[in-house]
């Protein structure tokens, strides 16, 4: 099998590893790294449980060859809390009970993260297109717009 050298910065840490050439950009993370926040769902880009951030932009890492990664930078749902303190994100989501199974959440969050990096007043219909990638079977979606809601206003209010 044919191998392929990759350096690239994961969740702000450069790392290197020599890899399967097939590999794809979620078996480098799960695989590779052991960073099993991104989930694996469908494995062709329909329901966002494997998104992460490359150079900032929401992206389902199933669809990303590994090696399209080489000196760019990944932010995983494990990279996006400040030590033990969770992200506004992740608080919202809990408080406005917007975790159910979980499985989505990780990319629901790196969605909603892309989206209020570049803006932090979004319309409830810029958050709904922000998600529209990620499925979850569980919420029906309300809760996790009205979280990604307060995030934006409490990460607004920190600034």
């Amino acid at each position: 099998m044919n191998k392929l050298k990759i350096n690239l910065t994961i969740n702000n840490q450069k790392v290197e590893k020599e890899i399967p050439a097939n590999w794809r950009l979620v078996d480098l993370l799960r695989d590779g790294f052991g960073l099993t926040g991104c989930k694996e769902g469908c494995g062709v880009g329909e329901c966002g449980a494997c998104t992460v951030l490359l150079e900032g932009e929401a992206v389902t890492s199933c669809l990303i060859m590994a090696g399209q990664a080489q000196g760019k930078e990944v932010t995983t749902i494990d990279g996006i809390t400040n030590g033990e303190k969770l992200h506004p994100l992740q608080k919202a989501f809990i408080e406005k009970g917007a975790v159910q199974c979980g499985y989505c959440i990780p990319g629901m969050i790196l969605s909603s993260l892309a989206l209020l990096r570049k803006n932090l007043e979004p319309t409830e219909e810029e958050i709904k297109i922000a998600i529209s990638g990620n499925l979850c079977r569980c919420t029906g979606y309300k809760q996790i717009v009205d979280a990604i809601k307060l995030a934006a206003k409490r990460m607004k209010e920190s600034e």
